[in-house]
């Protein structure tokens, strides 16, 4: 890396900071958790959209298209599918009942002890996992970056900078910015990361291609079956479970909940979820062409690390730093979201239902952030312990495909169902959980199940389709036992009459009631991250004409946005939110 690229990564890590300090003066925890219901659906879309991202996306996936080309395009392209299908089913299904989260729902339409197990358990696994995303990108942080022998900050066995530090110091990162801003500040921080992320990756894709002769050139130099959308490992059928799998996460997720809450109406929960689906459907090839070119241009590299190798091969000085800046962008995205989410949990469903409750809103929101405190050390466990379990790249797929299920499926079952109840709720959970943990380990090369004779065709049909086995385990098993329950049970359960009380009694806002902001602030940001490329180009390397036309682009996209803004006589200093202690809300 240059100092230019330093010097960027600095700045805009400085921003990010700044962006949460912009709404670290919230009145109560309806702002910090659920942003008071004024996001607008285009800025929860793009939140969505971003949440799913992290520097692990670029080393599991850009991993996948450096081995199998298209395949991770069509892994990638089906999560889109699949939010579409959240969208019409389940986004504006969970706004109509009007709670500010899925815990608020779950502690009504179960009981408070199913939501204090799913609050731990899908903290710790959520939040655990995060720090595997941080780790990711501290590898490809550090891969960038040598020092000199004896250096402090050093790896002794790599000289570059530790992974540990780096590790650590993203940690803290995420932190802070969760712990001023809250919500609001998860959101915006999502949308400046999404404007460094396009720029970059648009960038990148003209000049790996240049490398390669263009997208035919990559094809014909590229292995055979690179350009096939599915192989042995991941199938038609792997592809068709895994849709399946983000449908329910994308629909019970408490963090994606959290995105159909958070604005004024169903219509634009809807709204938002199917940006965040016509995204995902729409971009997928143009975020994997850079790994995909650079396995023609080098086959030798380490696959974990063909994206942020792949942008070094072509990027001019300053821009790898911009790179490297949307890495941290969308890993700070997914950590701070997680992170939000949980905090909230923690402080509504424990320490206000349980410890205090009598606290007030000014009380809350300090418990939210010593919540935040606490849980991030979770991430920090995570992003020291996943290394020493074995690949990222296989914690990913096999966590996701087989704790989805458990951790979402009575959720999303009990908004539409009057019959399943608390033990139903927690059976599914429990018997999902030890069926998973049970099959995983026991299908294993040398597992306990493979010593059973009448179970040897079993094992080694799960054995030869890992990938379809766990998703049948995590997502086929709980569904089964779900429909076992809706059978037997001839009761309505007093939980879906309670839940159906509080929908009748919610008026839902319009679309009016959004702030104005956030459009204010992306607009601003367009111009910055405009301007800071455009100085990039003052340093006169090659290809700077390029990355000027972005630059230019971005500006004027600022510039249009802010003047629509002025001519429509709409404040760019929102009513909306409490960014002064002193200030009263509006209307």
């Amino acid at each position: 890396m240059h100092t230019i690229d330093i010097v960027v990564l600095i700045v805009y890590l400085i921003g990010l900071i700044g962006m949460g300090s912009i709404f670290s003066r919230m009145k109560n925890a309806s702002e910090m958790f659920a942003a008071a219901g004024k996001s607008p659906w285009w800025l929860s879309g793009l939140s969505s959209f971003m949440t799913t991202f992290s520097a692990g996306t670029f080393v599991v996936w850009g991993g996948i298209a450096y081995r199998f080309g298209m395949v991770s395009v069509s892994i990638l392209m089906v999560i889109g599918v699949a939010a579409m299908f959240a969208g019409w089913f389940l986004a504006s299904r969970w706004k109509k009942f009007g709670y500010n989260s899925a815990a608020g729902f779950l502690n009504d339409r179960f009981g408070r002890s199913l939501v204090h197990f799913y609050t731990l358990l899908q903290g710790l696994v959520g939040l655990f996992t995060m720090g595997g995303a941080v780790y990711a990108l501290s590898v490809v942080i550090t891969a960038l970056v040598p020092l000199p022998e004896g250096h402090i900050l050093a790896d002794p066995l790599t000289g570059h900078l530790s992974v540990t530090f780096t590790s650590l110091a993203l940690c803290l990162l995420v932190i802070i910015i969760t712990f001023g801003g809250g919500l609001w500040a998860v959101l915006m921080t999502d949308a400046l990361q999404f404007i460094i992320l396009s720029a970059s990756v648009l960038i990148v894709v003209p000049l790996i291609l240049a490398r390669t002769g263009g997208i035919s050139g990559l094809f014909q130099a590229a292995p055979e079956g690179f350009g096939q959308l599915v192989n042995n490992e991941f199938s038609w059928y792997f592809l068709l479970g895994w849709s399946l799998v983000f449908f329910f996460k994308i629909g019970g997720e408490w963090a994606y909940v959290q995105r159909f809450v958070c604005v004024p109406n169903s219509r634009d929960a809807r709204k938002a979820t199917y940006l965040f689906g016509i995204l995902y459907i729409a971009s997928p090839f143009i975020w994997m062409l850079p790994p995909m070119a650079y396995r023609v241009i080098n086959p030798g590299a380490d696959y974990e690390q063909a994206y942020i190798l792949a942008s070094q091969e072509v990027l001019p000085a300053g821009m790898l730093g911009l790179m490297i800046a949307a890495m941290c962008s969308a890993t700070a995205s997914m950590a701070t979201t997680q992170l939000n989410v949980f905090a909230g949990a923690f402080t509504t469903e424990l320490y206000h239902r349980v410890i205090r409750p009598s606290a007030t809103d000014t009380e809350l929101v300090r418990a939210g952030r010593l919540f935040t405190l606490l849980l991030g050390g979770i991430i920090i466990a995570g992003a020291l312990v996943i290394p020493a379990m074995g690949t990222y790249t296989g914690y990913i797929l096999a966590s996701v495909a087989m704790l989805t299920g458990p951790m979402v499926l009575p959720t999303i079952w009990g908004l539409y169902s009057r019959k399943i109840g608390l033990r139903d709720a927690w059976g599914v959970t429990l018997a999902s959980i030890v069926f998973g943990i049970t099959v995983k380990i026991g299908f294993q090369p040398e597992g306990f199940l493979t010593g059973i004779s009448w179970l040897s065709g079993i094992a080694s049909l799960a054995m030869a389709n890992e990938r379809i086995t766990e998703i049948m385990a995590g997502t086929i098993f709980p569904l089964v036992l779900l429909f076992w329950c809706e059978m037997r049970s001839p009761h309505t359960c007093k939980g879906w009459v309670k839940v159906k009380n509080h929908k009748s009694s919610y008026t839902e806002g319009k679309s009016s009631d959004a702030s104005r902001l956030p459009a204010s602030l992306c607009a601003w940001s367009s111009v910055i991250v405009g301007v800071l490329m455009m100085m990039i180009t003052l340093i006169g390397q090659d290809d700077s004409t390029l990355v000027a036309l972005f630059a230019t682009g971005l500006m004027l996209l600022g510039i249009l946005i802010l003047i629509s803004q002025k001519k429509s006589g709409k404040a760019l200093a929102s009513p909306d939110i409490h960014i002064n202690e002193n200030s009263e809300q509006t209307r």
